[in-house]
């Protein structure tokens, strides 16, 4: 982390995870609106797309809030991250039924 972008190590934590779970929630119910709940539409490879959508729009956000610099270990951290809370909101509006119109 470069001393230059004028956040500290933890609030820089802090941003980065907020993003990512916020991304990946966001992530699930776009996937659920646009894709669908149905047994049919889970199965679809489009519902990855829009994860990796997700993943790689949140790169211009942090340059614009002055986080550029990550490792590999970061990019792991925000690819996973955001994996995760999409699955789990994923999953919960296709377990449940919820029908989202987009």
């Amino acid at each position: 982390m470069s001393d230059d972008s004028g956040i500290s190590g933890h609030a820089r934590g802090v941003v980065v995870t907020t993003i990512c779970c916020l991304a990946g929630i966001a992530a699930g119910v776009v996937s659920a609106a646009y894709v669908g709940t149905t047994v049919a539409a889970a199965q679809s490879t489009t519902v990855v797309l829009v994860l990796g959508a997700f993943v790689i729009a949140q790169y211009p956000l942090y340059k614009v809030i002055g986080i550029g610099d990550f490792g590999v270990k970061d990019n792991l951290y925000v690819a996973f991250l955001t994996f995760t809370l999409w699955f789990i909101s994923y999953t919960v509006l296709a377990t449940s039924g919820v029908r989202l119109v987009a």
